[in-house]
């Protein structure tokens, strides 16, 4: 156990706990005071997760089940207001990989609605739960996990349109809850995962190389990511009173690096009068828009 609490008395809700980033946040999060309900789709992972936890002298209850469902998110926050005292800490880790190969020349339609309820619909479901009351008390911190891959660098559908939205979702909530105190953040975590190991994901990730889609620095990162325990040290500082003014954020965690994603910036291109002028023609957009940018070449 840490010597400094700086979660002591405080309860948090670590979806996706059962393994990988959840499940460090998790020790990482009771080892400085928190008590911890873990969630996990796996009834044997919460189970062991729970364990450890107390194994180590931390606090923590286990809730199995899938946060996509309403009912299990609602459960989730009022195991924790009931065991804990309050919801303070609201963590959503919970993802599953893209089938392999999939892409949008094969993927079905029941893959696609899997990905989005494991990226976000856990996540919609589990901050509707916990920001009224968080907003009640005026304090709280929800950290939710996104990915490079939003940027559509490691192909897929599900996936980054899921975590894509995830980002978007944390923008919103993150300006709808800033005058009640509850921040909003997201943290895309560079870790070695039961998502990012294994022969399918290797070929995956050489052979986007192989496309152009990653350059050679990204495929090495990706094959030799770093422990879970390094990501997880910015979710701690996110959950803590050190980021109180801290919300409405996209971080980067892999390793030793720490970065953020800038908000993207709308460029103009052109602007006419709509009272006085026509709408723009094909040949007008082809000049504006196909025109090479010498800033940015």
């Amino acid at each position: 156990m840490s010597n400094e609490q700086i979660l002591a008395g405080r309860g948090a809700v670590v979806v996706g706990g059962g393994s990988g980033v959840g499940l460090a946040v998790a020790h990482l999060l009771s080892a400085n005071g928190a008590g911890v309900v873990v969630n996990s789709r796996d009834e044997g992972s919460v189970a062991q997760a729970t364990e450890s936890i107390v194994r180590a002298g931390g606090k923590a209850v286990g809730v199995p089940g899938t946060a996509a469902d309403e009912t299990i998110a609602d459960r989730l926050m009022d195991t924790c207001a009931t065991t804990f005292g309050t919801v303070d800490i609201l963590i959503n880790c919970a993802g599953i990989a893209e089938p392999v190969g999939s892409s949008i020349l094969n993927v079905s339609t029941a893959d696609w609605r899997r990905q989005l309820d494991s990226h976000l619909t856990t996540v919609f479901n589990t901050c509707r739960a916990a920001a009224p009351l968080m907003a009640a008390r005026g304090t709280g911190s929800i950290i939710n996990t996104g990915s490079f891959a939003y940027l559509g660098d490691y192909g897929g559908t599900g996936y980054p349109a899921g975590k894509g939205a995830v980002a978007s979702l944390t923008l919103a909530l993150a300006a709808e809850l800033r005058e009640t105190g509850v921040r909003v953040n997201t943290v895309c975590p560079g870790a070695k995962t039961r998502l990012s190991t294994g022969p399918d994901y290797e070929s995956h990730i050489r052979e986007l190389h192989r496309r152009g889609l990653l350059d050679t620095a990204t495929m090495h990162g990706s094959l030799d990511a770093p422990p879970p325990e390094h990501a997880a040290a910015l979710y701690l500082y996110l959950a803590s009173d050190a980021a109180r003014e801290v919300t409405g954020e996209i971080f980067i965690a892999a390793g030793g690096f720490i970065g953020k994603f800038l908000r993207p910036a709308m460029s103009p291109l052109g602007y006419r009068d709509h009272a006085k002028e026509e709408p723009w023609s094909v040949e007008e957009l082809a000049a504006m828009i196909g025109r090479r940018d010498t800033a940015n070449p």
